[in-house]
């Protein structure tokens, strides 16, 4: 079957486009996103269950009411909120269903199963149970039964087999035990790729973006989206826009660029469900008569066609676990807001704002709301946002207030008159990109029983230097005001809570999208791109500690007052983990102090990326290959003020060398060994599919030598996971070793059999208790 425009489609479709999503979830609330192609007035309510098997419909728990939002003529979404109806709440070790009830401003009511059928669509159901309505779990009481999972980096063309559906199995396997099922999702980064789409796939995502949004934006003059062709975007993002993801000789990756609002939105539309998607594609050849151009848009299309296949266990894996979500550059644009220069190119040129405005807009919209849906409520900084939204959108794009508003909302900094720049102003000792006050907040806290989350945005409020620096100089990842509103508040708070006895903490996870530490390969290719000035071959200013300052006031501010803290972080297109330990020196002498056996203060980072985007350099580290050069035990000494950092590199130098003034504190990191892969599923229906073959004849030579490298003992790697997963984080109190671990599991399909699921583990000590 031919290529069809969604605009021949659209009406045969199902109500709901996308969704639901289950987002924000606790005691008092629970919140769920969805899109509609319809306006409707939506009801959410929440029941209990018995093992999730049956629904107790005679007692709804929590109830809530709402409007769609208008982003396009026939886009409508909302995330809607339902509170608790009596003072008990949710609580944990119960199967909860929801149910979603649609009364369209034009239509008859329909029920979450019918909103999500027409006659011309039938879906994969979403539940895990006979009575086809999604369920979930809170997280427990009891931090030994408590399952999250985390991942980042999800591009649909990306190559290999998507982890992200391996979630719905797990879903599946424990759906009817609250205390194994996985209680939250956190998605940690690169959701949507904004800058590397497959020509094939904005071909697709162009068409439904105008369809949807129901006009065509303008965005050179007379421009609009669909005059800026597949793989013919490269000279315009750069040229016109600024954008630096054409850079470092791989105009590929931005030869299709997206731009628009529209754009945008059907990309996450896209990527979280199959109801948008064309039957097939266009061949190459009927798209291009460049027989290079024309395989190249073939093998895309093959890998859209595996992201597509599992799809549907994608959509009911989000409708059934509590997901959470932070962007990073990728959602926007590759390199967003890395340094100051990438600011004043990108914003200070007409399509470069409004690319960035149009991607921060749609993150907020589909990604921000269920973060944080209290700021969305009537009166609140998101709810002006989706007045705004709907406004500029209704105009087609020529309510100028609307736009500003839209612009000052998003947290977008002004632009100075005279030199059309956006502007920064001073926060301590570096600069930061001036925005309103009254500006949504991207960063975010959650606290449930026993553990504390600090959602960081490493993004929006980072502290580019001032003075004499290049403007390429690698910032500060939080500003210090951010420092204080993003680390040191919400962990005072914390403590004010326990102080008061509402609140008890065992646990604080930070989510931080771009590494503390990574392979030593990696930093230093990073300096040395940055000695070069070529910041943006490898994307220098993202990793904390190319910055060292930063890092040490990091580490500084967050065992202040945690003695233990686990890193959820991802972008960097491997797994593994790494053990921080971190020594005070506040009293005696620096020297008598080594001399002691101190317990070190400990900082685990556990990463998990890329759901579906490794490269050949990550699948090389995750190989044996990769054990003949390991990662050393390396070890720092700091400074609180100023902050610094020293890296020891001979032994013995810590206690030879004379120090003035002696260090405030010290630090070692030792990389964690991954334990040999263990098999979690054999034979799994959906991955065993016979794929369009590579037709020429260099591909039938890769064959053969794909037979040599798929060996499992050459992917019996020590150190990293370098293909695509996610991790399953767990955790140990145990009363009877008297000590404390978090365990990793990483998810990912051996290449020696596709068929197959494994998992790595890694198992990182982290406190004994006397």
């Amino acid at each position: 079957m031919p290529w069809t425009s969604l605009s021949y489609r659209l009406e045969q479709l199902p109500l709901i486009l996308s969704g639901p999503i289950l987002r924000r979830t606790d005691s008092q609330a629970v919140t769920v996103w969805v899109a509609l192609r319809s306006a409707c007035q939506v009801r959410l309510q929440v029941y209990r269950t018995k093992q999730g098997k049956e629904i107790e419909t005679g007692e709804i728990i929590a109830e809530g009411e709402g409007s769609t939002i208008a982003l396009g003529k026939h886009l409508h979404i909302v995330a809607l909120t339902a509170k608790t109806l009596n003072t008990e709440g949710l609580v944990s070790d119960h199967i909860y269903a929801y149910d979603l009830n649609f009364e369209p401003v034009e239509g008859t009511h329909q029920t979450l199963q019918e909103a999500l059928q027409s006659p011309y669509y039938s879906p994969t159901s979403i539940s895990y149970f006979e009575h086809g309505q999604p369920t979930f779990v809170l997280p427990p009481e009891d931090l030994n039964k408590l399952r999250i999972i985390h991942g980042s980096c999800r591009k649909p063309q990306g190559e290999g087999i998507d982890a992200l559906p391996i979630v719905d199995d797990l879903l599946e396997q424990e759906a009817d035990d609250p205390q194994h099922r996985v209680h939250q999702l956190f998605m940690t980064g690169d959701q949507i790729y904004g800058d590397d789409v497959a020509d094939a796939l904005l071909l697709t995502v162009t068409d439904a973006g105008d369809t949807l949004i129901g006009w065509e934006e303008t965005l050179l003059d007379t421009v609009n989206p669909k005059h800026l062709k597949p793989g013919q975007r490269s000279a315009i993002a750069e040229k016109k826009g600024g954008l630096t993801a054409g850079l470092r000789h791989q105009p590929e990756r931005a030869k299709s660029h997206l731009f628009s609002l529209g754009e945008y939105s059907a990309m996450y539309l896209l990527v979280w469900s199959p109801v948008l998607w064309p039957k097939d594609f266009p061949k190459g050849q009927e798209m291009t008569e460049n027989a290079k151009q024309a395989r190249q848009w073939d093998k895309e299309v093959r890998e859209l066609q595996m992201f597509l296949h599992s799809l549907g266990k994608v959509r009911r894996a989000l409708a059934n676990v509590p997901t959470y979500m932070i962007f990073d550059d990728h959602d926007i644009s590759d390199d967003w807001y890395l340094n100051q220069a990438w600011c004043l190119r990108v914003l200070g040129k007409p399509l470069g704002k409004r690319t960035v405005q149009n991607g921060l807009l749609a993150y907020a919209l589909f990604q921000g709301w269920g973060n944080t849906p209290e700021q969305f409520e009537p009166g609140q900084t998101g709810n002006k946002l989706l007045i705004a939204a709907e406004a500029w959108s209704a105009s087609e794009g020529t309510d100028e207030l609307a736009n500003d508003e839209i612009a000052s909302y998003l947290g977008l900094p002004p632009q100075d008159a005279l030199r059309g720049l956006p502007k920064l102003k001073k926060d301590g000792e570096v600069m930061i990109l001036d925005r309103s006050p009254q500006a949504l907040t991207w960063h975010y806290t959650l606290r449930y029983q026993g553990y504390e989350v600090l959602v960081l945005d490493t993004r929006t409020w980072r502290g580019y230097p001032a003075g004499e620096q290049p403007a390429t100089s690698p910032p500060m990842l939080l500003s210090p005001t951010a420092f204080e509103r993003q680390i040191h508040q919400p962990l005072q708070e914390t403590d004010h809570l326990c102080k008061q006895g509402l609140a008890q903490i065992d646990l604080t996870l930070v989510i931080a999208p771009t590494n503390l530490f990574s392979l030593q390969i990696i930093d230093r290719v990073q300096r040395w791109n940055l000695r070069k000035r070529k910041v943006y071959n490898n994307d220098v200013g993202d990793a904390w500690n190319i910055h060292k300052s930063a890092l040490a006031r990091l580490l500084s501010t967050l065992f202040e007052r945690r003695e233990q803290v686990i890193v959820l972080s991802g972008d960097i297109h491997y797994g593994s983990a790494v053990r921080l330990n971190y020594w005070e020196y506040p009293v005696r002498s620096f020297k008598d102090q080594l001399e002691q056996k101190i317990a070190p203060r400990v900082l685990v980072q556990l990463t998990a990326s890329a759901f579906c985007n490794s490269e050949l350099k990550t699948r090389l580290v995750h190989t044996k290959l990769k054990s003949l050069i390991p990662e050393p035990k390396r070890q720092w000494i700091g400074w609180t003020n100023p902050p610094d950092l020293i890296e020891i590199k001979k032994p013995g130098e810590l206690k030879a060398a004379q120090w003035e003034p002696p260090p405030d504190w010290s630090y070692n990191i030792e990389w964690i060994k991954r334990q040999a892969a263990k098999t979690w599923r054999r034979d799994v229906s959906w991955l065993k599919r016979d794929w369009p073959p590579k037709s020429n004849g260099l591909s039938r030579l890769i064959n053969c030598f794909l037979l040599l490298w798929r060996n499992r003992w050459l992917h019996e790697g020590e150190e990293v996971v370098g293909r695509n997963n996610f991790g399953l984080v767990s955790f140990n109190f145990s009363e009877e070793a008297t000590l404390i671990s978090v365990t990793q599991d990483l998810f990912w399909c051996p290449p020696w059999q596709l068929s197959n699921i494994v998992y790595s583990r890694y198992l990182v000590y982290i406190k004994f208790i006397s």
